[in-house]
């Protein structure tokens, strides 16, 4: 029964520079019988430029679950699918990865059609450490899941990757310097493989005064360093003082003894139990 439904292609689009559509994402477009898109005004301009005349369907994270079962039923009628979002690599940080489960489960053959991705994209040229990283995407723009993000980003011993919206860039790099310290480098990489393609290097600190002074435009990734040290079993060592200094600041700034022992554990990667005793034991 299975061999009867049709296939969903995960197609990778080009970041910006139609020269990096490869030859196997053209004859997938071509070939198949509805392409589901994250916005069909942008996928369009892609479609007619390689000729491609499949049928066009929104599918974005705002979308009707009455959309996934539309898809998963022509799906399950014998016609393929591609799923395109509006640049890189679908469901990494886009929508989509409800489509691929729910297309697995009911049997349906999912098929990648690798190609561009921001984050490969940022670390190849960012000049940080990429055997390793941690990406964290787009954060929330305020409250507690931003807060223990960044503190996450600021204890890991490898690079960290972000996606962030250009007018919320200069937000981001203030936070960013007041968890992993004004020096922390990090690298703003700006429309990749477009004509204003740019990439700044510097401190946090450095930086954050830079698009403060003069905002980005276009799409955003941000690499930020890892907090480094000599590694033992695959985690940095911690400062003492380091940590000592972050609890008073936040002692000082009001946060409670319970938020702190969270952010100490997060940051620093201490056991709960050792980020109790150092918290509760400062006056």
């Amino acid at each position: 029964m299975a061999a009867a439904f049709g296939t969903l292609f995960v197609v990778a689009t080009p970041l910006g520079h139609l020269g990096d559509l490869s030859a196997r994402v053209i004859e997938t477009l071509r070939s198949v019988d509805t392409v589901a898109a994250e916005d069909t005004r942008r996928t369009i301009g892609l479609l007619n430029t390689i000729e491609a005349r499949p049928k066009l369907l929104s599918y974005h994270a705002h979308s009707a679950d009455r959309r996934a079962d539309a898809l998963l039923e022509i799906l399950l009628t014998g016609r393929d699918v591609a799923l395109v979002t509006d640049a890189g690599t679908p469901a990494i940080s886009d929508p989509g990865h409800e489509l691929v489960a729910a297309a697995r489960a009911a049997g349906v053959l999912v098929v990648p059609i690798p190609g561009p991705s921001a984050v490969a994209t940022a670390l190849s040229a960012s000049g940080l450490p990429g055997d390793r990283y941690l990406f964290l995407g787009f954060v929330p723009r305020k409250g507690a899941e931003r807060r223990i993000l960044l503190e996450r980003a600021a204890g890991e011993p490898w690079s960290v990757v972000f996606f962030e919206a250009a007018n919320r860039l200069p937000a981001l790099l203030d936070d960013l310097a007041a968890v992993c310290g004004v020096d922390r480098n990090a690298v703003v990489c700006r429309e990749l493989t477009k004509i204003h393609e740019e990439f700044r290097a510097g401190s946090l600190a450095e930086l954050a005064e830079h698009y403060h002074a003069e905002p980005a435009r276009g799409e955003v990734t941000l690499v930020v360093a890892g907090r480094g040290g000599e590694l033992r079993e695959g985690v940095a060592e911690v400062d003492p003082a380091e940590v000592v200094a972050a609890v008073r600041a936040g002692l000082a700034s009001g946060e409670s003894r319970k938020d702190l022992v969270r952010m100490v554990t997060t940051r620093f990667g201490l056991s709960r139990n050792d980020a109790y005793q150092l918290v509760m034991g400062q006056p």
